[in-house]
């Protein structure tokens, strides 16, 4: 199983998406000309206010109700890859399997341009890219690298039954 080159790159999609779930991928500011500077995070646990030295100052807190989307969806990415991992004696299914979870990585971008959106309309804010955003493109070309090998391996097991 894990000699396959698919195997290792769903293994890479499991790792990079458990750590996907740990990291900051937006990072939120209100405008420069505001009362009171708040910098916030989101990330798959929710949204984090990171703002130095606020315990003087009582300010109304700011929320992104919702972000289960966010959650889940980083949730799915490593659990699917680890089920797909898994299926390798049917391949067909492993490579359809793959192709869902493709489009989950770049669903992904939406469900967070979304929570960008909602920030920037509702309250004003200021949104800055993390490194760590890029991790979902990354599990996307990892997904399509391992379905091109699965279905390699697949036209290989169909070239040789053809020969017996």
């Amino acid at each position: 199983m894990i000699q396959r080159i698919q195997s290792l790159y769903l293994l890479g999609i499991i790792i990079l998406g458990t750590l996907l779930f740990f990291v900051p991928v937006i990072q939120l500011n209100t405008a420069p000309d505001a009362a009171v500077q708040r910098m916030f995070e989101i990330s798959a646990t929710g949204m984090d206010e990171i703002t130095p030295d606020m315990e003087h100052l009582y300010v109304d807190s700011l929320t992104l109700n919702g972000l289960w989307g966010l959650t889940l969806t980083t949730l799915l990415i490593p659990f699917m890859a680890f089920v797909d991992l898994f299926l390798y004696r049917r391949r067909i299914l492993q490579a359809r399997l793959n192709i869902f979870l493709a489009m989950l990585c770049l669903g992904y971008y939406g469900i967070l341009y979304m929570y960008i959106w909602f920030a920037k309309m509702n309250f004003g804010l200021d949104w800055h890219i993390c490194f760590w955003a890029c991790i979902p493109l990354i599990c996307f070309v990892l997904t399509l690298g391992a379905t091109r090998r699965i279905l390699k391996d697949e036209a290989l097991v169909r070239a040789a039954d053809r020969i017996r």
